[in-house]
């Protein structure tokens, strides 16, 4: 937020001047471009590794001052034969950031000369430079001093030209990613229904357009299950619709569709006060969503492709929902509202209904922080994937495995399905404890049709899940490098 990273790119030509960060493999001397620099050191390679006990594994650092007070960092690149995937070249990244910012150097030079370092695997890097660097400390009055507050780096690689395309190719999906963390970190009271609309309005700027329904016409579509999670909120619903038209014209477009929950008390079915300020993250979905459009309006994706946002905040007031109330959704389905805190569920029903009649996507896949079952299933290390589709499951299996946000596959069944229906309506919003995300999953899957269709439950993997090499944040903005993967890999022309 407040601090600033410039990322360039330059060729392998003399010792540069300031912190110079090398690689060393394992039990090995720094080769190539790394020899010639630490030659200008003016030291003994073998002595200066065994005094500080550096063997060039990985995440090992070797830190020292050679002729003329020149600064060198070396670090361990574990062994030379090893097979680095792409995304642990953004480890690798977001790692080289934290050892940098130990260092607290504002300009640094990284000299990248190994096997494997192809333009791609440099732009992995940098992405993961951008991704760690990433504070969100705006409402600090006093800054956080644990890394300069701009930073410049410069890689120097075989082949800078290559390596600059790649840089900015990965760094839009990047933006998108760190996008969706801002929007997930806000505070509430920053950012309604409103103001979430608003933001992803300004996409407008990048090519996308952009309608922003307000509550008069969602209650002319018949989208009262929607808005009926919003009527105990003096802050008004708000459903976005942002098109991306790079692909052919007349071709069905992905669709992405996103819980908005800017703050969820559970409404009437209160939540217990002991962590319900992480609350202002239930609209992870949303945000990965927005951040996923940005990701690709940015890289001019060919490709057409609609995402759709439900906003809306749930508060408990002698306007709201109640248990037992029953509403009918857009597609005309009534639904008992067992418990008011199975809400996403409620916004999702309609916007998906909506999306699916309108757009006639080519699939449609939505994000929602749906369930703390979840959580319980599969803790912070995977998402749960439900899906009426095969070939569509593996294939973002498969894009999780790639962008290191994993994805794990959860059942579908009629048994299950048979558990939603209500003595008083068509179904029920809420089942109790048993296999409650995939009761939730269920529930969605009434309202897709025949359409290809995917449900991420992301409510382990928004927010709170701890740090990585690539994230310090709360927040870490998921699910946007994940679904920019599988647009890439699977549905681009």
């Amino acid at each position: 937020m407040s601090q600033s990273i410039t990322i360039r790119t330059a060729a392998h030509a003399g010792v540069p001047a300031g912190l110079t960060v090398i690689y060393a493999a394992e039990n090995e001397a720094p080769s190539g471009a790394a020899a010639t620099v630490w030659a200008a050191t003016g030291l003994a390679w073998a002595e200066t590794a065994e005094a500080g006990a550096f063997k060039g594994k990985q995440g090992q650092a070797l830190d020292v001052l050679g002729a003329g007070g020149k600064r060198l960092l070396v670090l361990g690149r574990g062994k030379s034969d090893a097979d680095v995937p792409l995304n642990g070249w953004t480890d690798r990244g977001g790692s080289l950031l934290a050892k940098i910012a130990a260092t607290r150097a504002e300009t640094v030079a990284v000299v990248i000369d190994e096997p494997g370092a192809t333009p791609a695997a440099i732009g992995e890097l940098a992405a993961g430079l951008r991704l760690r660097h990433y504070r969100f400390d705006k409402y600090k009055s006093a800054k956080s001093d644990d890394a300069p507050a701009a930073l410049a780096v410069t890689l120097h690689v075989a082949d800078p030209a290559a390596a600059d395309a790649a840089i900015a190719d990965r760094g839009a999906t990047v933006d998108g990613t760190l996008l969706a963390r801002d929007l997930i970190n806000e505070p509430a009271n920053v950012l309604g229904p409103v103001e979430f609309a608003a933001r992803a309005a300004e996409l407008a700027s990048l090519g996308v357009d952009i309608e922003v329904l307000e509550p008069e016409a969602l209650e002319k579509l018949g989208m009262a299950s929607l808005l009926c999670v919003a009527q105990g909120s003096d802050r008004p619903a708000r459903l976005v619709v942002m098109q991306w038209r790079g692909g052919d014209a007349g071709t069905a477009p992905l669709a992405f569709v996103g819980k908005g929950v800017v703050f969820d008390t559970g409404g009437i079915s209160i939540k217990p006060a002991a962590s319900m300020e992480d609350m202002k993250g239930d609209m992870g979905g949303a945000a990965a969503v927005t951040g996923l459009m940005l990701a690709l309006a940015t890289r001019k994706a060919p490709v057409n492709v609609v995402g759709v946002i439900g906003l809306v905040e749930n508060m408990p007031s002698g306007k709201s929902v109640r248990p037992g109330d029953i509403v009918k959704a857009m597609s005309g389905t009534t639904i008992e509202v067992i418990n008011t805190d199975a809400e996403g569920r409620l916004v999702l029903a309609d916007a998906l209904w909506y999306t699916q009649d309108r757009f006639k996507p080519h699939f449609m896949i939505n994000l929602a922080t749906l369930t703390g079952a979840i959580v319980v299933a599969l803790g912070h290390e995977h998402a749960g994937l439900f899906s009426n589709n095969d070939e569509l499951a593996t294939r973002l299996l498969g894009a999780g495995i790639a962008a290191n946000e994993k994805l794990w596959r959860m059942p579908l069944a009629p048994a299950y399905d048979k558990l939603i229906e209500s003595k008083f309506a068509d179904i029920r919003n809420s089942v109790g404890r048993p296999a409650g995300s995939i009761t939730a999953a269920q529930f969605l899957q009434r309202f897709v049709n025949d359409t290809p269709w995917a449900h991420l439950d992301i409510a382990g993997t928004a927010f709170g899940a701890g740090n990585s090499e690539v994230n310090t944040s709360w927040a870490p903005g998921f699910g946007v490098a994940l679904l920019d993967r599988l647009v890439r890999d699977h549905y681009e022309r």
